[in-house]
């Protein structure tokens, strides 16, 4: 097999596996990713014991599940327990995101 095709293999890979990170570091772990607002409905909240925290950490870790109103899939994030205890099911408002991490909630008051 001739030298050549060896070396445009390996660079198609490298540039294949350069754009998989790339793409997977902004889209799955948010990093450089866009912020973006949408407004979203409050399906249901939930708080998780950490198991293994040691004395002086947080022991619980507090989750939101969100359905976009112009569509779209459900999504969770984790929050902070002071957004967890000012909203409830059913609110609506606009979330503010970066990638999979949660930043902000504006409560839409009726």
């Amino acid at each position: 097999m001739p030298t050549w095709i060896i070396v445009v293999l390996c660079l198609l890979l490298l540039l294949a596996l350069t754009y998989f990170i790339y793409n997977y570091r902004r889209h799955i772990l948010g990093i450089d990713a866009p912020e973006k607002k949408i407004e979203v409905q409050i399906l249901d909240k939930q708080s998780n014991r950490i198991i293994g925290a040691q004395p002086g950490e947080e022991d619980e870790e507090y989750w939101f599940y969100v359905q976009p109103l112009t569509g779209g899939p459900k999504r969770e994030f984790m929050i902070g327990i002071h957004y967890y205890h000012a909203l409830n099911p059913g609110d609506i408002g606009t979330m503010t995101y970066r990638g999979q991490q949660f930043i902000h909630f504006a409560l839409q008051r009726q």
